[in-house]
């Protein structure tokens, strides 16, 4: 088994680029499986499912983003340990109650492969974002990196320009994954704030959450620029108890990434808003969606984590209140308006 060496990330000639295990085939997993192919690496794509690593590789296409062709540099697979064990990178990219499961396996086996996480979420129970929860599994001195930034799988595999940070405690390592990451239509800028960008990632879809229950109760436009400045307050907040620089929230991972999916029609955590404020219930909502709204789930990990921290998140307490104690989206919105009054930046 090779293991990669550590500064020498990028690979060249011989059998081509950089090999990467892509965990999670569903429509992020495959979008990053193109980027990744068409820069030159060579691309394992892991689903726990046999039908469906069968089925990706009879077709060479998803139903998750369909119309776009698998390239041959991209091999579906359901061997995990087979997967990793080939490559000199992890991406990570299963829904974010499935990543300490998808890593248990490989704990004692990753070595000095970098591990870069593209899930967006705060687990439950342990409350803690997903580069600690990597760090969990695989040890403290592992090589880890987090990807973030505002990016629809769809418009990423047309190839539509898009603009995300990769971010890691290692600038080096950073900077090693950014050249691994980036492509004509696919700029990739560093940060040293891990933190802040997880933060960023997951509480962005709470308040999309928010946004898309207001469009759906018929409010404008005034409203929905207010409801994303003041959520954008709350993940500064929450990113700085955690020990992240709110600075980081100005940048791709956070406004970048909460205007888009509080505003995009492309956006699941959006629609689950837009139904919830047009009169449909939870379960209603969820089982016609078809895909996984991260947004869901993480309103109960953010809503717990929050006040475990003593942070204040108006908005965000609010979409738990409606998701898990059937508060109504009117009632919730009255509430957050008739707060005590304050100054803007306190």
């Amino acid at each position: 088994m090779r293991e990669p060496i550590q500064g020498d990330l990028i690979v060249h000639g011989g059998q081509g680029g950089t090999r990467v295990a892509v965990l999670g085939a569903g429509a992020w997993g495959t979008a990053l499986s193109l980027v990744l192919a068409r820069g030159g690496a060579e691309v394992r794509l892991w689903t726990w499912q046999s039908e469906h690593a069968e089925e990706l590789a009879r077709q060479r296409e998803s139903s998750f983003l369909p119309g776009f062709t698998l390239p041959s540099a991209v091999s579906p697979t359901s061997d995990l340990e087979g997967a990793v064990e080939a490559s000199d990178v992890v991406l990570v990219v299963v829904p974010s109650d499935a990543v300490r499961q998808t890593l248990a396996p490989l704990a004692g086996r990753i070595g000095e492969r970098p591990v870069v996480v593209a899930s967006k979420g705060i687990e439950q129970g342990s409350l803690m974002l997903m580069d600690e929860v990597v760090a969990d599994v695989l040890g403290a001195g592992s090589r880890r990196a987090t990807l973030s930034g505002p990016s629809f799988a769809a418009e990423v595999a047309r190839e539509a320009p898009t603009n995300i940070v990769i971010a890691a405690q290692d600038e080096a390592l950073a900077r090693e994954l950014q050249q691994l990451f980036a492509g004509p239509r696919f700029r990739v800028y560093t940060s040293d704030d891990p933190v802040g960008v997880e933060v960023g990632g997951a509480l962005k879809n709470v308040v999309a959450i928010a946004a898309g229950a207001c469009d759906g109760l018929g409010f404008g436009y005034n409203t929905r620029a207010a409801l994303i400045t003041r959520g954008l307050a709350e993940l500064s907040r929450l990113a700085q108890a955690k020990g992240g620089d709110p600075r980081t929230l100005a940048g791709l991972a956070g406004m970048g990434d909460l205007v888009l999916t509080c505003t995009g029609e492309l956006s699941r955590n959006r629609t689950v808003g837009l139904e919830l404020g047009r009169g449909r219930s939870l379960p209603e909502v969820l089982s016609s969606l078809g895909h996984v709204a991260e947004g869901v789930k993480t309103a109960q990990s953010t809503y717990d984590l929050a006040r475990s921290l003593g942070v204040e998140l108006p908005i965000c307490f609010e979409v738990y209140r409606v998701l898990y104690e059937g508060k109504s989206p009117e009632q919730a919105v009255e509430d957050v308006l008739t707060r005590p009054l304050k100054r803007e930046l306190d």
